[in-house]
């Protein structure tokens, strides 16, 4: 985004400052703010191995489909469930430094939006207990990203336009308050650390899930006039 303010001729009100040779100063402003996630997103999924692909395929499409169950047993729809990734690997052993075939391998990933955060860590218990043997990991997002930049930008505005009231006071200058152009620079999305699967350890409690803040960082460079 790049905004210059509009050529105006002064009138002759105006001359004195005009025979002063106007000199312009280049400042940086930067906003940020955190948020708090609105969902997460949890993958996980089944892997199977078995040495006829079908049997590893039913197999997989069953523990797939009480996972699935399990899940809208506690208010998550199927909706909120998708396929985030399905593969089949052709499994080998080495023997005697011969490639001997294994058989296959099958894996189902789902990733699940948990629309209420506090239910994550049950959410993965859930999975767990009914089959799921990968846990690949916990991301967070947020609504309404874009009212949440709009606010990070407006004070990065700020705080160019501090950074340079601040600079003409320390030179004795007169600065003219509408810059002459503000570029909109580089952002940030800052989201928390994923929980990764070393995380999920069964045990008799739910899954303790401390999702943290999403920083949201703006950046704009300004340039405005001032007058000795």
């Amino acid at each position: 985004m790049y905004y210059q303010q509009p050529f105006v001729r002064h009138s002759s009100h105006s001359a004195s400052q005009a025979r002063s040779k106007p000199n312009i100063m280049r400042v940086s402003g930067e906003g940020k703010i955190a948020v708090q996630p609105s969902q997460s997103i949890v993958t996980l999924g089944v892997s199977t191995e078995d040495q006829v692909l079908q049997k590893a395929q039913e197999n997989n499409a069953q523990a797939i489909a009480n996972i699935k169950n399990a899940l809208n047993n506690i208010g998550i729809l199927d909706q909120q469930i998708r396929t985030a990734d399905f593969s089949i690997f052709p499994q080998y052993d080495f023997v005697d430094g011969k490639q001997v075939f294994r058989g296959y391998k099958v894996e189902h990933v789902l990733g699940i939006t948990v629309d209420n955060i506090e239910n994550t860590g049950l959410v993965v218990d859930t999975a767990v207990d009914s089959g799921a043997n990968l846990v690949r990991g916990i991301t967070f997002e947020m609504e309404s990203q874009s009212l949440y930049y709009q606010q990070a930008l407006t004070l990065a505005v700020a705080d160019a336009y501090k950074k340079a009231e601040t600079i003409a006071a320390a030179l004795r200058v007169q600065l003219v308050g509408t810059p002459l152009s503000v570029t909109e620079g580089a952002f940030d999305f800052e989201r928390p650390v994923p929980y990764q699967p070393a995380a999920f350890v069964k045990s008799e409690v739910s899954t303790p899930i401390q999702p943290g803040t999403i920083d949201i960082t703006s950046r704009v460079t300004a340039e405005f006039m001032y007058y000795s």
